[in-house]
């Protein structure tokens, strides 16, 4: 479908059952929910889909071990029953990792080992594989560049790792093929309230100025960390002032070449200087390095790491790995904020101790929020939503349980020859859809990075692509993990896509960003 024929069908006078503003993890599996229940849905995000926390996971498809330290058995037998549906749903983007705990002192082992047998045992039928107690030398086989000097041994244990932007438009195209209408680059100026009660919304074009008012029986905020800006809209029409419920934190990520944690494990520090949990993950051809949990005030769309985020990760780095990865060898470092919720009655909490569960509101118009949560749940947040519609009779009810078995477009190719996603990208993260790609003129043409002319087409015309940066960034990922090869790469793709659409793909824009991914902090407070 055209641009023009997406913004054809906002302009239809109809009520919609489900308006879904965001298009993130969040909204998308809502709106893939509804649509696969049989409602009429319309999803509208404001840039692109995942432009904002979506794409900046750790790529970790897990029940969470540090949730599990925590205490919170329910949130993590959650997570591993949505692991497993991930895995079985979306093959071509989400598979099983092996990570590797090295220990440093003789009581590791067997502790942390404890502690993952029980992970194993909430994981029941949907484990991965067995966690094993490995000796020094088994360890440093599984991470041959791991610090030698005073190594015990180690612990092995599954979990999952994913595309996440792919992941994304893959929830886009597959909630459009069940019906759902979702555009991006069409942000939500208000919305519309009638009697008290929230009836629509008001949004625009960003290409081309044009502006719709929407009905819809149900709208949902599904904003991520942006949710209070419309929960404050909403309080206000109806004189029903509101308190903020997010607390952001940042979360902050280095890439640098896989020379530094070659093979096929991924690394896993429980607990590191500050208490907090450390990843090297193997993914698309490098090593990705984080994650920070530092709270931040501001909403920037683009956040930039502190200094002493940067430092805290490269010199953990350096206790673990033989050879520390500098500032020099970093390749892309990019930055996610969380939607943390806040306690309804505290203030100033440490955000590690605010809650990684998600929070679905329904306000006195009937405004449904959503938010908080992580990746691997989110499809158990859009049911929890749907049902949260139903609970309070803005929609019928309809049976659930939908997308449990649903396979997202490019998931249902043959298993046989599909590559691991700790490998370079390239054609296999398009699933079953290989063979229309290589259809397309250019299949051959390799521009870099894994990246041909025809998976550039194809981003245009099959995967909603409008800017160099969607698909520099979210269509294939060599923005984040390398920075300095996409901004060569932009007025190639930036041409092709000109062609695709007639619209300015922002090249010049495009490269200032990327810029910007490689660019070393220097000293601030955060």
């Amino acid at each position: 479908m055209t641009r023009q024929e997406l913004l054809s069908q906002l302009s239809q006078a109809k009520t919609w059952d489900l308006a879904v503003i965001g298009g993130g993890a969040t909204g998308l599996g809502v709106a893939l929910d509804a649509a696969a229940r049989g409602f009429s849905v319309v999803l509208l995000e404001s840039h692109d889909f995942a432009k904002g926390t979506s794409s900046r996971a750790t790529k970790l498809v897990h029940g969470g071990v540090r949730y599990l330290a925590q205490g919170n058995i329910s949130l993590v037998r959650e997570a591993l029953h949505e692991r497993s549906t991930l895995l079985r749903n979306a093959p071509h983007l989400a598979q099983p990792l092996a990570f590797v705990m090295p220990s440093y002192k003789l009581w590791e082992t067997p502790f942390y080992g404890a502690g993952l047998k029980v992970y194993d045992a909430l994981a029941g039928k949907a484990g991965l594989g067995e966690t094993e107690f490995l000796s020094r030398r088994e360890t440093l086989a599984c991470l041959p560049t791991a610090r030698p000097q005073g190594l015990k041994g180690g612990v092995k244990y599954w979990d999952g790792q994913f595309d996440d932007a792919r992941l994304a438009l893959a929830l886009a195209r597959t909630a459009a093929s069940r019906g759902a209408l979702v555009v991006n680059y069409c942000p939500v100026s208000s919305l519309v309230h009638s009697g008290g009660k929230v009836t629509g919304l008001k949004c625009r074009d960003s290409e081309s100025g044009e502006q719709f008012e929407l009905q819809a029986r149900c709208v949902i905020n599904a904003t991520g960390v942006w949710v209070d800006e419309l929960r404050q809209q909403d309080g206000e029409a109806i004189g029903r002032p509101v308190r903020a419920m997010v607390a952001p934190s940042q979360g902050v990520h280095i890439v640098v070449d896989r020379e530094f944690l070659p093979g096929t494990h991924a690394l896993m520090v429980p607990k590191t200087a500050d208490g907090r949990v450390l990843f090297g993950v193997p993914w698309l051809g490098k090593l990705i390095l984080g994650t920070t949990d530092t709270p931040r005030g501001d909403l920037a769309r683009e956040p930039r790491p502190f200094q002493e985020e940067l430092d805290f990760i490269l010199s953990e780095s350096g206790r673990y790995l033989a050879r520390a990865p500098g500032v020099d060898d970093i390749r892309s470092i990019w930055v996610g904020l969380r939607p943390l919720v806040k306690p309804q009655n505290e203030d100033g909490q440490d955000t590690k101790a605010l809650s990684r569960e998600h929070t679905v509101l329904a306000s006195a118009s009937g405004l449904v929020t959503v938010t908080g949560g992580k990746w691997t749940t989110y499809r158990a947040m859009a049911e929890d939503v749907l049902q949260t519609c139903f609970d309070k009779r803005l929609l019928p009810g309809a049976p659930g349980g939908v997308t449990a078995n649903l396979i997202l477009v490019g998931g249902d190719g043959p298993a046989a020859g599909r590559r691991p996603l700790s490998e370079p990208q390239g054609l296999h993260s398009y699933g079953s859809e290989q063979g229309a790609v290589r259809e397309l003129p250019g299949a051959l043409r390799l521009l870099g990075g894994g990246l041909t002319e025809a998976m550039v087409r194809f981003a245009a015309r099959r995967e909603y692509a409008r800017t160099v940066e969607d698909v520099l960034a979210r269509r294939c990922r060599l923005l984040f993990l390398d920075a300095r090869l996409a901004e060569s790469l932009a007025p190639q793709v930036g041409a092709i896509l000109r062609e695709e659409t007639g619209a300015d793909p922002r090249v010049a824009e495009f490269q200032e960003l990327a810029r910007l991914y490689l660019t070393v902090p220097s000293a601030q407070a955060s």
